[in-house]
């Protein structure tokens, strides 16, 4: 495979991020008065589409994922073969939503509704996980797809931790580019559940965690243990952290690196997975930033602390 076989999809993947919301009017949004006033001035956006039917908050933000979506599908039409698999481990990101979601309605008992983002070509376990009728059918789904064993542990909020770590790694693996993301998003993953939620990590997260990681992590019971068990490279995540409720902080400094890192990425490089890996950085961070700029504009939070962390 040469660089000419990545040159079609290298230009598609550019044209698609120059219609990004972007840090300007992410932080425009948040200082509107309302959702209303704030979805106008997304019209003309990547975004746009979607949200002309969004009448809520969670519409919105909906509508914002969706898109993301389906820019990696069509992305993925325009890759030589050889790169389909790094566009499916950043979608298995919706897939892992659809996953937990199915999983509740089953511990519920209640049907499939059909709200479930439409992976098309890109899903891997998908199709099974929505033709299980229980809760081990779906752990079987799992198990025998690129997603591996789960664990024993089938409670949608621990299967949640554990697919969110098998993506991160499935990511590292198929975009190297993202292995310093990743392991930061593993240790603040790890912060949160701990340190917040106050839950106890399965065996099988400890055994996912342990090669981005480590696991002295497992001892903590405060944030200064927490990150002293954390490896060196990762541990400067937490700068400035003085207390969990202030992981937030943590967690909006993550998307702005991944934002200038692949924005770096996307101009910075020669047609082939670079440029790829740039776009879907840049559009993931870009969702998550509009997403927090509309929850600001629906407070009523100027200036939203949020937004200005990230940006």
């Amino acid at each position: 495979m040469t660089a000419a076989d990545w040159v079609g999809a290298s230009v598609r993947a550019r044209s698609m991020a120059t219609r990004r919301a972007g840090v300007g009017l992410c932080r425009e949004l948040a200082n509107q008065p309302n959702l209303e006033a704030a979805l106008a001035l997304l019209s003309d956006s990547a975004y746009g589409e979607r949200l002309a039917s969004a009448h809520t908050l969670a519409e919105a933000q909906r509508a914002i994922s969706e898109t993301v979506l389906w820019e990696l599908r069509v992305l993925a039409g325009w890759l030589p073969v050889q790169g389909t698999a790094l566009v499916r481990a950043a979608a298995a990101f919706f897939e892992r939503d659809n996953i937990v979601v199915r999983m509740g309605e089953l511990y519920a008992g209640k049907p499939p509704d059909g709200r479930y983002f439409d992976l098309g070509a890109l899903s891997t376990a998908w199709p099974s996980v929505l033709a299980a009728t229980s809760v081990a059918e779906v752990g079987e789904a799992v198990r025998h797809s690129p997603w591996g064993d789960p664990g024993d542990t089938l409670l949608p909020g621990s299967m949640a931790d554990v697919l969110t770590v098998s993506w991160l790694r499935r990511l590292s693996v198929a975009a190297p580019e993202t292995h310093d993301w990743t392991r930061t998003a593993g240790a603040l993953l790890v912060a949160r559940a701990v340190l917040v939620d106050e839950a106890e990590p399965t065996d099988r997260l400890v055994q996912l965690l342990r090669p981005l990681i480590g696991t002295a992590w497992m001892f903590a019971s405060d944030l200064d243990a927490l990150r002293t068990g954390l490896p060196a490279s990762v541990r400067a995540s937490l700068d400035g952290i003085n207390t969990p409720d202030d992981l937030w902080r943590a967690e909006a400094r993550l998307v702005a690196t991944v934002d200038a890192e692949g924005a770096r990425l996307l101009h910075g490089s020669l047609p082939g997975p670079g440029i790829i890996t740039g776009a879907l950085a840049v559009l993931g961070a870009d969702s998550a930033m509009t997403r927090a700029a509309l929850v600001a504009a629906c407070t009523g939070a100027r200036n939203f602390e949020v937004i200005d962390v990230m940006a």
